[in-house]
């Protein structure tokens, strides 16, 4: 087992209510972070994230200008200047399947269904540091590879044919974040 160090990363929180903001600001100080950057709405955290290059965005679903689905949408367009392979937890009150697998779709890493705790905080983040799964790029989507456990005998409708798509294995925050010695 090893240890992330929170101070060597930093993140931006987006949220439009101020008391989730402090809310998860305070858990991230908690576990070490210390760069920790604020958003309102979704067009200030597309501006603060161009800016900030922030190691993880932790983004609200329902937020006023664009709602956090857009932004992951607008943070995953492969051709941008800034880190489209950011990790992306995304939270929300609404965990219906449906919506899982709209953020799912828009390149979202990890899902968080409010209310939080810290355990579950710290173990999305711990997630996307330790354990980063794969970028996919075809011709509709850009983002975390969608499966969760490599089952090669998958044969569904939506299964990935050869040379359709290309796998891209983005640098680990794992080497920025881990803790040695």
């Amino acid at each position: 087992m090893f240890r992330i160090d929170f101070n060597k990363l930093r993140f931006l929180v987006c949220d439009d209510n101020p008391h989730m903001r402090r809310i998860l600001r305070t858990l991230l100080h908690s576990f070490g972070a210390r760069e920790v950057y604020e958003a309102e709405d979704g067009a200030t955290a597309l501006e603060m994230f161009s800016h900030a290059a922030p190691d993880i965005v932790i983004t609200d679903w329902s937020m006023p200008i664009f709602d956090g689905l857009e932004l992951a949408q607008m943070i995953r367009q492969p051709d941008s200047k800034a880190n489209p392979f950011v990790p992306i937890i995304m939270l929300t009150a609404h965990s219906e399947k449906r919506r899982v697998t709209l953020a799912r779709d828009a390149g979202v890493t990890e899902f968080l269904a409010k209310p939080i705790s810290s355990k579950s905080l710290y173990q999305r983040v711990l997630n996307v540091v330790a354990s980063p799964r794969p970028y996919i790029k075809t011709r509709n989507y850009f983002g975390p590879d969608r499966r969760r456990s490599p089952n090669s005998g998958y044969i569904g409708p939506e299964r990935r044919g050869h040379g359709e798509s290309e796998t891209i294995q983005q640098p680990s925050l794992l080497d920025k974040a881990k803790v040695t010695g």
